[in-house]
């Protein structure tokens, strides 16, 4: 089954999109068949939206969306490669990155360059088309570390530049430094959201992400494995509470400005998480110790709770705590996989 065909999906897809109707602007998703670009699509055309699709296979957004509608447009390219100048877009919400341990094990180099050009790519033709504005994604990993738990927008902390591991944060940090410099120099309308932890039924099946994995293990009725002890506390997101956050930053949010995107009420730690999705889906938790690729891929274990003051100004309030959160995610991938 298709992800469509979940009626639970359906439902959380259209109270989200009827608090962003608007049949008359155009929008660019970059890295749209991933976890947060493809919800964002869902919902921005069921909120009347005309969408442009990117990403480097069009058989990706094929397999994901079925085939092109009028309100519904696929681009199949490189991101690192410069945007069509000839099309025009009211806003681009650049989402297009690698986003997962594995893959910045793998492909640091590539890791780099996509968030880097890509990000630069997005601002040269914003700064072509006055009028279009831009939201970068970016991510809790670049306050790097600091000697407190909780973290607000001005924060800036310690990022290890020799640890092939901070591939990701760098070019993150590289990247907001870019939409600023982009809104200071030629005034181009961009802001920057960061995410904290973000879970939901769009996750990709080569997820490497702990609670990816935890949440693909439970649902096939396996042992959840924990790599390490999973003390550290983290704010988790339910993707369609992200993209709601994210869509309230993009209309309501102010040029130049990052804005922390999470969930005050889904606060725990890995292991308390993976206890949680053991619990609902009946299986056992288990520890076993990671081999020598994920080890290069691992962050450094630390806590990180995103205060989001900033966020909740523009209006913006969470639907879902980590107990509906988790429950309605196992729901559609179960609804899915029959």
């Amino acid at each position: 089954m298709n992800i469509y065909e979940s009626k639970t999906y359906q439902q959380s897809v259209k109270e989200t999109a009827k608090r962003f109707v608007n049949n008359h602007k155009t929008i660019l998703i970059t890295g749209a068949s991933g976890l947060i670009g493809s919800c964002l699509v869902d919902v921005l055309l069921e909120s009347g939206f005309e969408v442009y699709a990117l990403d480097l296979r069009k058989e990706r957004l094929i397999e994901r969306f079925g085939s092109e509608t009028d309100k519904l447009h696929y681009i199949a390219q490189n991101i690192c490669s410069p945007l069509d100048e000839n099309n025009h877009y009211d806003y681009i919400i650049h989402a297009a990155s690698f986003a997962d341990p594995k893959s910045y094990a793998l492909y640091p180099t590539e890791t780099i360059l996509v968030n880097v050009l890509g990000a630069n790519n997005v601002l040269e033709y914003a700064k072509n088309h006055k009028g279009t504005r831009v939201l970068m994604t970016s991510t809790f990993e670049v306050y790097g570390k600091l000697d407190k738990d909780s973290y607000i927008e001005d924060d800036y902390g310690l990022l290890d530049y020799n640890s092939l591991r901070s591939c990701y944060p760098e070019s993150k940090r590289t990247t907001e430094s870019l939409i600023r410099s982009y809104y200071d120099e030629y005034q181009v309308d961009g802001l920057i959201v960061r995410f904290s932890s973000i879970y939901g039924p769009t996750m990709l099946k080569n997820d490497s992400k702990a609670h990816a994995q935890f949440l693909f293990k439970g649902i096939n009725k396996e042992d959840i494995v924990l790599k390490s002890k999973g003390e550290q506390r983290r704010t988790y997101t339910y993707v369609v509470d992200a993209v709601d956050a994210l869509l309230y930053v993009l209309f309501n949010g102010k040029s130049g400005e990052a804005y922390n995107i999470a969930n005050g009420k889904s606060i725990i730690t890995i292991a308390e998480l993976a206890d949680k999705i053991a619990g609902i889906c009946g299986v056992k938790v288990v520890f076993d110790l990671p081999d020598e690729l994920e080890k290069k891929g691992f962050s450094k274990p630390q806590n990180c709770i995103l205060v989001t003051d900033k966020l909740t100004a523009l209006g913006w309030t969470p639907r879902y705590d980590i107990e509906k959160g988790l429950k309605e995610t196992l729901q559609i991938m179960k609804e899915i996989k029959e």
